[in-house]
């Protein structure tokens, strides 16, 4: 490997010009475990409401707190439009119930996430990590109300 080689979160070799996809693709690995998957709207009104890519500087706040990796691992992916433009830039949040996550935590939905500090992105973090419940942590008006029609 030269100084230039890029190694991603599994530890493989990158193809130049990307960021994670791997040099050797092997179909028959698995993939990396997430405690938590963070996903936010990147439509075009969220993201002319964020001033800067926030997906990605959500991933430096992860890595600071070591969250980027390992059981308490922290997935950030942005997304198309959610049809939620009124709450913009929202983000939904789900819980890898299979393994770790907490029910609790799955499937909440928050709103205005573009006003949100990096203090209040850290404390969002910290909250699954130590698998506390998000609505009992955070005020109310952070969370898009949900309704399911009959």
């Amino acid at each position: 490997m030269n100084s230039k080689t890029k190694i991603n979160e599994m530890g493989q070799e990158v193809v130049e010009g990307y960021e994670c996809k791997p040099k050797d693709y092997d179909p028959n690995r698995p993939i990396m475990h997430y405690k938590s998957m963070i996903f936010i709207c990147n439509g075009e009104r969220c993201a002319k409401a964020s001033k800067i890519d926030k997906a990605t500087h959500l991933r430096e706040l992860l890595k600071e707190m070591g969250l980027n990796k390992g059981k308490n691992r922290i997935k950030i992916t942005r997304t198309g439009c959610y049809g939620a433009c009124r709450f913009r830039q929202v983000a939904h949040i789900t819980q890898n119930t299979q393994a770790n996550g907490n029910p609790k935590n799955n499937s909440l939905w928050l709103k205005h996430t573009h006003n949100f500090s990096d203090n209040k992105w850290r404390e969002i973090f910290k909250i699954l990590s130590e698998d506390r419940v998000l609505l009992e942590e955070l005020d109310s008006d952070d969370f898009i109300p949900m309704r399911v029609y009959s």
